[in-house]
């Protein structure tokens, strides 16, 4: 028994089962729940993984290693959202001043509260890094931060609990405020929820989603080209 744990920890195969088991779980937990905002399938997957790699001895540095296939699979999950921004091109294209105007403070800000906080508690240069391009899709955000000099684990929870933070709080301001308008709601979730907050989206319905998308796909463009350009004028 030992010596084939040995041997699964050195293959893909008890990593990717492990990836895809929490992620199952995750999923129908979510639905059992009642799909609550605050709670996404998501993180719930996350938590199962970690708990595995916990129960299983699993080396952080072998799990990323080698679930690298599963990761490659993000870049064409992201293009793929170019179906939706499509589908619902009429709408985007009847707002493209609004939006234009309000992508820049809206991309800045997300990048500038979480850095400035961490900046005021007297956090490192690598953790301002790390949290700099935390509204950022994940396959734009690991290469920025690799620009920038932060760490890419470190950005990756930041990831994970801006995307969880943002559903929440979208939804509670949404009744607060009285927002209704899915193409609102959507790029709000978007700009600053990236994947997690279009999951989201997608459940408001279709509009939403496609405004989500392309909140997204702005934010992550607008981040990657001024961001690391930015870093190096402030001398970070």
């Amino acid at each position: 028994m030992n010596a084939l744990h040995a041997s699964l920890l050195h293959t893909p195969v008890l990593a990717v089962a492990l990836t895809l088991a929490a992620y199952l779980a995750g999923m129908a937990m979510f639905e059992r729940m009642g799909r609550p905002s605050w709670c996404p399938g998501v993180l719930i997957g996350a938590v199962l993984t970690a708990a595995g790699l916990w129960l299983l001895r699993l080396d952080v540095a072998d799990y990323q290693r080698h679930v690298a296939a599963l990761t490659l699979l993000l870049g064409p999950a992201t293009v793929a959202l170019a179906v939706p921004l499509y589908q619902q091109r009429r709408h985007i294209v009847a707002l493209w001043r609004p939006i234009l105007c309000c992508l820049p403070p809206a991309a800045l800000l997300a990048a500038l509260y979480a850095v400035l906080i961490a900046w005021l508690l007297g956090a490192p240069p690598i953790v301002l890094a790390s949290l700099a391009p935390k509204s950022v899709t994940a396959p734009l955000s690991i290469g920025i931060v690799e620009q920038i000099g932060g760490s890419v684990s470190l950005m990756l929870g930041g990831l994970l609990i801006t995307g969880v933070l943002t559903t929440l709080c979208v939804s509670l301001l949404a009744r607060l405020l009285n927002i209704t308008d899915p193409r609102i709601l959507g790029f709000a979730l978007g700009v600053n929820g990236h994947a997690i907050g279009i999951v989201r989206a997608f459940e408001l319905g279709p509009t939403a989603g496609a405004f989500a998308s392309l909140g997204m796909s702005l934010t992550g463009i607008f981040t990657a080209l001024f961001l690391p350009l930015a870093w190096r004028l402030l001398g970070l």
